[in-house]
C-alpha cells in the first residue's frame, strides 16, 4: 500500500467525499432540469409542442444510455479524479452552449451533447462508494449522493423561474452551466483514493480496508475483458432489468412535471415556481429512507446483505403504487402530493439498485457495471418518453400514471428472481484479493 505523508488528519473523510459527490450530482440534475422548467416558455416562444418536447428529451436519453457504459469504462481506466474532471468540464460547456438553440431540432442536438457528457456521474459515484465504504454503509452513502438529484431540481425550479422573470431562457442555460466550474476546483483540491489521501487517518483507512472484507468480490484475470466480466453475469441482468422498469417514472418526473402542471392543471409559471420543487424534496427524503433500509434490515432483522437489498427495493416498489392517484387527484395540490409520493418511492429504490454494482462486481469494473445497468435504465425511460409525448397529446396523461404505478413491481419481481449473492472467495485468499483491489 502506498505510504502518504499527512500534514494533518480529518475525521470521517469518507463522508466528506460523499458530500462532494452530492454536490456534483446536484449540479448534474440542475443542468438537466432547466429544460423542464423552461418547457412552458419554449412552448410559447418556439412553438415546441409535447411530441417535439419528448423528442428533445429522447435525444438526451439516447446519448446518455449510449455513453453510460463507455463513460464507466473510461472512469475505470482513467481513475476517478481525472475521469470526473473531464466529465464536469465537458457537460458544463454543453449546458452553456444550449443557449444557442433556435428550435426543437437544435435543442435536441445540444441536449444530446449534455447527455453524452453527463453520463459519467453515476458510474463514477458507484466506483467511489465501492472504494470508500463497507457493504453496511454503501446504500446510505448512495442515498445521500442521490439526494443531489432532488437538490438540483429543487434549486432549478425557483432559480430558473427567477432568471426568466429578469432575463430569458438562454441566460438560464448559461448561468447554470457555469456552476460546474466552481465544483471542479473543490474536486481537484480534495479528492484522492483512500490509500493516497493526505487527510485520512490511519484508523479510518483501517476501517475502510477492513470493511471491504465483508463482501469481497474476486478480481478476474487482467486479460479478461471488463465488459465480458459484467455482461456474462446473471446478477448484472437482475440489476439491469430492475432499473429498466423503474426508470420510466423518474424520467417522467424529471421532464414532465412543470409541463403537466401548466397544460393539465392550469398553473401559471409563478405557481409552478412556488410548488413544483416539492416532489424533489420528497425525492431527497426517499434517498435517505432507501439508504437507511438496508442497514436496518441487516442490523435489526439480521438479514444477509442481498436479502436486505431485495427487501428494500420491494418496499419502495409498493410505495410507488400510490402514483396511480396523480391523474385522478381532485386538485393541483393533491396531484403534487402524489408526485411527491412517487418521487420518494423512486429514489428509495434507486439507493438500493445503484449500490448493487459495488456489492457484486470487482472494484476495477464497478463503474463499467453501473454504466451498463444505467444504459438499460435509460433505455426503459427513453421508450416510455416516446410513448408519453404521443399519449399526452392524443389521449391525456391518465394512462401514463397507471403504468408508472406498477412498473416498479415488475422490476422488483425480476430482482428477486435473478439476484444471487456472489460466491465466497476461496479460503486463504482474502488478503491477496484485497491487495489486488487496492492496487486497481
Amino acid at each position: 500500500m502506498t505510504s502518504v505523508k499527512r500534514k494533518f488528519e480529518m475525521k470521517n473523510v469518507r463522508w466528506w467525499i460523499v458530500i462532494l459527490l452530492t454536490g456534483i450530482t446536484t449540479i448534474n440534475y440542475l443542468d438537466r432540469q432547466v429544460l423542464s422548467v423552461v418547457g412552458p416558455v419554449l412552448r410559447e416562444d418556439l412553438d415546441i409542442k409535447e411530441i417535439q418536447f419528448s423528442r428533445i428529451a429522447m435525444a438526451f436519453q439516447l446519448a446518455y444510455l449510449i455513453m453510460m457504459p463507455i463513460s464507466g469504462r473510461i472512469i475505470d481506466w482513467l481513475k476517478l479524479r481525472l475521469g470526473f474532471t473531464l466529465s464536469i468540464i465537458s457537460w458544463s460547456i454543453a449546458q452553456m452552449a444550449t443557449a444557442f438553440a433556435t428550435g426543437w431540432k437544435s435543442f435536441a442536438v445540444y441536449r444530446a451533447l449534455l447527455g453524452m457528457t453527463e453520463a459519467g456521474n453515476f458510474p463514477g459515484a458507484a466506483k467511489t462508494v465501492s472504494q470508500w465504504f463497507s457493504p453496511k454503509e454503501r446504500t446510505l452513502a448512495t442515498g445521500i449522493i442521490n439526494m443531489g438529484a432532488g437538490f438540483g431540481a429543487i434549486i432549478a425550479t425557483p432559480l430558473v423561474v427567477y432568471i426568466l422573470t429578469v432575463s430569458n431562457w438562454k441566460t438560464a442555460f448559461v448561468v447554470t452551466g457555469a456552476f460546474g466550474f466552481v465544483w471542479l476546483g473543490l474536486w481537484l483540491f480534495f479528492y484522492r483514493d483512500p490509500e493516497k489521501h493526505p487527510f485520512i487517518s490511519k484508523a479510518e483507512l483501517a476501517v475502510i480496508n477492513e470493511g471491504q472484507r465483508e463482501l469481497l468480490v474476486e478480481e478476474r484475470k487482467s486479460g479478461e475483458g471488463v465488459w465480458k466480466i459484467v455482461l456474462y453475469q446473471r446478477n448484472f441482468w437482475a440489476i439491469g432489468i430492475a432499473r429498466f422498469f423503474s426508470e420510466p417514472a423518474w424520467q417522467f418526473f424529471t421532464y414532465w412535471i412543470p409541463l403537466y402542471l401548466y397544460t393539465e392543471r392550469h398553473m401559471d409559471l409563478k405557481q409552478i415556481g412556488y410548488f413544483a420543487w416539492l416532489p424533489w424534496l420528497a425525492a431527497d427524503l426517499g434517498s435517505v429512507f432507501g439508504g437507511a433500509l438496508s442497514p436496518f434490515f441487516i442490523g435489526k432483522l439480521k438479514m444477509s446483505v442481498m436479502t436486505a437489498r431485495k427487501c428494500s427495493a420491494a418496499t419502495a416498489a409498493l410505495i410507488m403504487v400510490f402514483a396511480i392517484f396523480i391523474g385522478r387527484a381532485p386538485s393541483p395540490g393533491w396531484a403534487i402530493f402524489f408526485f411527491c409520493v412517487g418521487a420518494f418511492a423512486h429514489q428509495a429504490m434507486s439507493s438500493t439498485l445503484m449500490t448493487l454494482p459495488a456489492d457484486l462486481f470487482p472494484k476495477s469494473t464497478v463503474a463499467t457495471a453501473n454504466g451498463l445497468s444505467g444504459t438499460t435504465a435509460v433505455l426503459g425511460g427513453m421508450f416510455f418518453t416516446a410513448v408519453v409525448g404521443y399519449v399526452a397529446e392524443t389521449i391525456g396523461y391518465g394512462p401514463i400514471f397507471i403504468i408508472i404505478a406498477f412498473l416498479d413491481i415488475i422490476g422488483v419481481t425480476f430482482l428477486w428472481w435473478l439476484l444471487r449473492a456472489p460466491k465466497p472467495i476461496e479460503a486463504g485468499r482474502p488478503a491477496e484479493v484485497l491487495e489486488t483491489r487496492v492496487r486497481n
